[in-house]
């Protein structure tokens, strides 16, 4: 080959690469408020990844905690979603929600810098975390809901499920190099004190949170009255049959979810035999299974409809954790270990793009607060219980029964949910204005 077929064939390839790194005009991504809050989703993701394993690993390494308070420590941090939903969706929809947001990221960062204090103090046990654990679920409560709402405002609803799905690209690129990174500074540092990258990239966030500008419209109402509106938030949900139906499937998959996780880090380390670094290592299974399901969830979605595309998500879940139940402690089981966590993300981000986008599609603006308060507390009902039973599995029948009870719910859902009209029918996101098609 000669030098200039070689030169040409370098150009050509740089201007291949150059053609796909650029934005199409209408990418998202164009948009200045947009690319912000997905700046910060990404940002945010990577000091999340650093909590997902020094927080469990804290107790299950440093205090040697059971399958039951592992199965306690996740109760506690949903116990608020169930007491306080309701009246702070109530309260999201008289407020502003973007300074809700940006607060919440900085509250949070401040909670988690309280774990390396009380370790350096020696007054570290599994009842301050579950204080913790506490007090993060009260912040999500009305926080999280408003990170999702402030979405919408910046959004057009027709586009949803890509933004949707553009965020978990974020979250999958935390989630690729996250891990192993954090494996890597947990056994550097120690649990605890990794922690406090966590809330240094927090603080990051609501920097950049802060730079955001939305023009959010809320209407003034002088008859406003707590208990009626509260009322009125859960009777929207109740007269949708769409919503319905998300909320018990995804509720009941939130149980499936629950009643594994809580067993997951114990059976890495106690099983596997597995240490900080190798399960980060393990970790960034989760990540490869977000980027491939949010690069070709939007395409899905379009291809075979909202609906059957999170079906498709509860099965995939329910293969990875069946799966892992069954595999022998060696080479084959930590393989396992990390096709499972591949499928748990690949399967939560089809599951959570739509359902996301399909609730938001069909909710006037001026309930939005209560709808998704609403949701949430419904679909984490049943979660509580889910990780208390794992718990209970884990410690009296073996970790394995917890994996296999996770795997076969989720299977069972994924069947059940099949063959719900109001789910399988679902081919396309719905119009504001015409909700009550989807009954039919």
């Amino acid at each position: 080959m000669t030098s200039d077929t070689t030169s040409a064939a370098r150009r050509s390839w740089l201007t291949r690469l150059a053609s796909w790194l650029t934005l199409a005009p209408t990418d998202l991504l164009r948009e200045r408020a947009y690319r912000r809050l997905w700046s910060s989703i990404l940002i945010s993701s990577f000091g999340a990844q650093v909590t997902m394993l020094a927080l469990p690993l804290t107790a299950a390494v440093l205090l040697h905690a059971t399958p039951t308070q592992m199965g306690l420590l996740t109760f506690m941090e949903l116990a608020p979603f169930v007491l306080l939903s309701l009246p702070s969706g109530v309260w999201l929809d008289r407020v502003r929600k973007l300074p809700v947001y940006v607060v919440g990221e900085g509250l949070i960062a401040l909670v988690l810098a309280s774990v390396p204090l009380a370790w350096k103090f020696d007054f570290l046990s599994m009842g301050f975390l579950y204080v913790v654990a506490f007090a993060i679920g009260c912040v999500f409560v009305t926080a999280g809901t408003a990170a999702q709402i402030v979405l919408t405002q910046v959004v057009p609803r027709e586009r949803l499920v890509e933004a949707h799905a553009k965020n978990a690209l974020a979250s999958s690129g935390a989630e690729v190099a996250g891990p192993g990174v954090a494996g890597a500074l947990i056994k550097l540092v120690g649990a605890p004190l990794a922690l406090l990258a966590d809330a240094a990239l927090l603080l990051l966030s609501v920097s950049i949170l802060r730079g955001i500008r939305v023009n959010e419209v809320r209407p003034v109402n002088a008859e406003a009255h707590f208990w009626r509106d509260l009322k009125e938030g859960v009777h929207f949900v109740a007269r949708q049959p769409l919503l319905v139906a998300l909320a018990t499937a995804v509720g009941l998959w939130q149980a499936c979810h629950h009643a594994a996780m809580v067993v997951q880090i114990l059976f890495a380390t106690r099983v596997l035999g597995l240490n900080e670094h190798q399960i980060g290592l393990c970790y960034v299974g989760m990540g490869l299974g977000t980027v491939v399901a949010s690069t070709l969830g939007n395409r899905i979605s379009r291809h075979v409809g909202p609906g059957p595309c999170l079906v498709l998500g509860f099965a995939v879940c329910g293969l990875g954790w069946l799966q892992l139940a069954w595999m022998p402690a060696n080479v084959w089981g930590v393989v396992s270990f990390v096709l499972m966590l591949l499928c748990f993300s690949a399967g939560a981000v089809l599951i959570f793009i739509n359902f996301l986008a399909l609730r938001q599609a069909v909710t006037p603006e001026p309930l939005l607060g209560r709808m998704t308060s609403t949701m949430r507390w419904l679909i984490l009902i049943p979660a509580g219980p889910g990780a208390l039973l794992g718990g209970y599995l884990g410690e009296h029948l073996g970790l394995r029964y917890a994996l296999a009870t996770g795997g076969v719910g989720a299977l069972l859902l994924a069947a059940w949910a099949w063959r719900h009209p109001v789910i399988r029918n679902v081919r396309t996101l719905p119009k504001l204005d015409t909700p009550t098609a989807l009954a039919a």
